[in-house]
């Protein structure tokens, strides 16, 4: 059974990411608190870490929240999935020279950029997605956490 901290990340995350029946949490405790260990899929890694990791920062920063409710230290680990290989690399030239580490971050930094671009969106004050998302927040608030 998840513990709360699990279940309020991945309604988090759930929401955010393309396929979230492939959104998985581990939990692990040690002497420096609790680490949740948060994968999802490759194409999804973009909208969880956000523009320069702000969506990832602000995830950590709601489970801060909740840990100085609980008495604890919450960490969360984005865990990369190094079987996945980019739809590029499969066209490339086996005799091109390699790309370096940082025009793979710069590669890595447009396709996050394109994806969250893709992904603006504005959401009517009256729609459904509003009124559905402000009661599901409600929700949260009442937990008992």
């Amino acid at each position: 059974m998840a513990t709360i901290d699990q279940q309020f990340v991945e309604y988090i995350v759930k929401t955010l990411v393309n396929n979230p029946d492939k959104v998985s949490i581990d939990r692990t405790i040690d002497e420096k608190g609790v680490l949740l260990s948060l994968e999802v899929d490759p194409e999804d890694v973009g909208r969880i870490i956000g523009r320069r990791g702000a969506t990832a920062q602000s995830i950590r920063t709601l489970l801060r929240a909740l840990g100085t409710k609980n008495d604890a230290r919450y960490n969360l680990k984005i865990v990369n999935n190094d079987d996945y290989e980019p739809a590029a690399k499969h066209h490339e030239d086996e005799d091109a020279p390699e790309a370096t580490d940082e025009e793979v971050e710069d590669s890595a930094e447009d396709e996050i950029e394109e994806a969250e671009d893709d992904d603006e969106a504005t959401v009517e004050e009256g729609s459904e997605l509003a009124k559905k998302t402000r009661a599901e927040l409600a929700d949260l608030d009442d937990l008992d956490i």
